[in-house]
């Protein structure tokens, strides 16, 4: 047996042997998780359009890795949800971004709700790990507060917040399976992966079972997702009326979110300019 024989074997054992290593490893709720990732969100569906949602997180940040986290809960009705907006966060270039949605409702609140990867203590984020069945998948539910100025004025990072044009059953009927999902992840666990389980594809999953628009089932948008607003503004999903680079600078709102100071309504001042189907 050649030199060349023998190495090609030894490569592929060791590839069958990491394929089967991470078919059989299991997620789990229970590790040592970030303390910002600790709780988390579970749902009580009581009768007639009544919730009770548990662990609405409202983290307050003096830096990325310096902060006070709180949880409160908070009772609504499916009727109290009028509103729903896309938000993108890129980072790092190349398209990377995190996506993410927030819903408006009666009293003026805001929920948003962040898919992302649940880390341990110390863990970092990274694509191949994420891949790779490194790190579980979980629904970050809070306050407006607590997800978008940690990126805007900790991480730095650009978020447009882009109103969704959609009647209130389908904003109503996506909230529900969000929260439902939310939920199971609480009971039962999943990986998150980089290609078919992240933020983006979450989020389409969740569209593509109540919109009647066209949204496509694949994207490289999915992959790439600073550009999902594309899809979006393609479709008319997005409530304007402007070019699409005015609409991303006019949904640009780091601006406004910097200047909103400790006791503002800061779900407000991040929307004081924005203009609704603005004409052109």
């Amino acid at each position: 047996m050649s030199i060349l024989t023998i190495v090609l074997l030894v490569g592929l054992v060791l590839i069958i042997g990491c394929v089967g290593y991470l078919l059989t490893k299991k997620p789990s709720l229970s590790r040592n998780w970030s303390p910002d990732q600790e709780l988390m969100p579970s749902i009580d569906f009581l009768d007639n359009g009544a919730l009770y949602i548990k662990n609405i997180r409202n983290a307050h940040y003096r830096s990325v890795k310096d902060y006070d986290i709180q949880h409160h809960d908070k009772a609504l009705h499916l009727e109290d949800v009028q509103t729903a907006w896309l938000a993108i966060s890129p980072f790092a270039g190349m398209g990377a971004a995190h996506a993410f949605l927030s819903f408006g409702l009666k009293d003026g609140t805001y929920i948003a709700v962040s898919i992302e990867v649940r880390r341990k203590k110390g863990q970092r984020f990274t694509p191949v790990k994420a891949f790779t069945r490194q790190f579980e998948i979980m629904y970050v539910i809070a306050t407006e507060t607590d997800i978008i100025r940690l990126r805007t004025n900790h991480t730095k990072h650009t978020v447009r917040l882009f109103p969704l044009q959609a009647e209130k059953k389908v904003i109503r009927d996506v909230f529900i399976d969000v929260l439902k999902r939310a939920d199971k992840l609480g009971k039962e666990p999943e990986f998150y992966n980089t290609v078919w389980n992240n933020c983006t594809t979450n989020i389409i999953r969740h569209a593509r079972r109540f919109s009647q628009k066209p949204i496509p089932f694949w994207n490289l948008s999915y992959l790439f997702p600073e550009s999902l607003d594309k899809i979006a503004y393609r479709l008319n999903i997005i409530d304007t009326h402007l070019p699409y680079e005015a609409t991303r600078d006019h949904f640009d709102i780091k601006e406004l979110a910097m200047s909103a100071n400790e006791g503002d309504d800061f779900s407000a001042v991040i929307r004081s300019e924005i203009l609704l189907r603005p004409v052109d």
